[in-house]
């Protein structure tokens, strides 16, 4: 009975990977103005949190200020944290399914890297936005991050025996 349910829970360990792809593409898919905006209330949240956290005492304008300089180093975290994410859903339905070591880093790597040009190219059809060979690359650091601690995750957790 318990291999019948396992056999059909299966497929839905690809809903994570599904759920960032369509998070990713929804981001790659705003305008340049809509997603300067995004990136500049974030850096904003950020200043205003470390303002609270230290007792700083800035002022709007400075927050704003302070908010204007992190804000492309913040975009640039984002698209690495979203590849970050991206690969660890997508390695889970790899290993569930019997994918393990160099075939299941490569598999993940090769699919995210893709995945991210993808999405890139897709950006050259939005207004005010255009593709990256940067961004590929910066989310390639992500899902480098993601490959290792995918990697981290296997030796200490591994596989359990067919038999079992």
């Amino acid at each position: 009975m318990t291999h019948k349910f396992i056999f059909l829970l299966k497929p839905f360990s690809f809903l994570p990977a599904l759920a960032m792809m369509y998070i990713i593409y929804g981001f790659s898919a705003q305008n340049g103005e809509e997603s300067g905006n995004l990136s500049f209330e974030v850096s904003c949240r950020i200043v205003e949190m470390g303002n609270t956290a230290f007792d700083q005492g800035l002022n709007d304008r400075q927050i704003q200020e302070y908010a204007g300089q992190i804000s492309h180093p913040v975009r640039k975290l984002a698209h690495m944290t979203e590849y970050f994410l991206l690969t660890l859903a997508v390695s889970f339905p790899l290993y569930v399914y019997g994918l393990r070591g160099l075939p299941l880093m490569l598999a993940a790597g090769l699919f995210c890297v893709g995945f991210a040009a993808g999405d890139e190219y897709h950006q050259s059809f939005v207004d005010g936005r255009g593709p990256s060979k940067r961004d590929v690359i910066i989310d390639s650091i992500g899902v480098c991050a993601g490959l290792i601690t995918v990697k981290i995750i296997c030796r200490l957790r591994p596989a359990p025996s067919p038999s079992s």
